[in-house]
């Protein structure tokens, strides 16, 4: 049982220490993604290492009553599968701002949250990136923004690619 526990954890380790090939130095594109309504979010990478990154989206979401605004910042570690396609995860949090309109009824606030991150990404040849990740969000602080503090939010990215 020793010797099990031993192998698992050292090929976990070796799993998170392995590199693969460089992610680009700076990525800027277009997030698209369905978390109480559709939303897109302009989004930035910016590489830290050879396999770590940071990620920045502004978005806004907009859904039947409620509409928010939003700022998001995750660190993300990139480990690669095969040649251009590559999965990351990551943690970060964010700041917003939502307003209510509906039956006659206005509310609006801000709110805070905590997220996670985990996708995967393909780098073709030319300065093109394509991902699917899935972000779920615990609010911190909604201000009344949602009825319960739980978010999930999956979306799909395409972004370019340059130095």
């Amino acid at each position: 049982m020793k010797r099990l526990i031993l192998s698992a954890f050292m090929l976990v380790g070796l799993a998170l220490s392995s590199q693969g090939q460089s992610i680009s130095k700076n990525a800027l594109g277009l997030r698209l993604g369905s978390n109480d309504g559709f939303g897109a979010e302009v989004s930035y990478q910016r590489a830290l290492r050879e396999n770590r990154r940071l990620e920045f989206d502004l978005g806004w979401r907009d859904s039947k009553d409620v509409s928010a605004v939003k700022l998001v910042g995750l660190h993300q570690w990139v480990w690669n599968i095969d040649k251009g396609f590559n999965w990351y995860a990551g943690a970060g949090g964010g700041l917003g701002t939502w307003s209510y309109n509906a039956y006659g009824n206005k509310d609006s606030g801000t709110f805070l949250f905590i997220a996670g991150d985990i996708g995967i990404e393909y780098n073709f040849d030319f300065p093109l990136q394509l991902s699917l990740d899935y972000r779920p969000e615990i609010y911190i602080h909604s201000n009344g923004y949602r009825d319960g503090n739980f978010g999930s939010d999956l979306a799909l990215s395409a972004r370019y690619k340059f130095n």
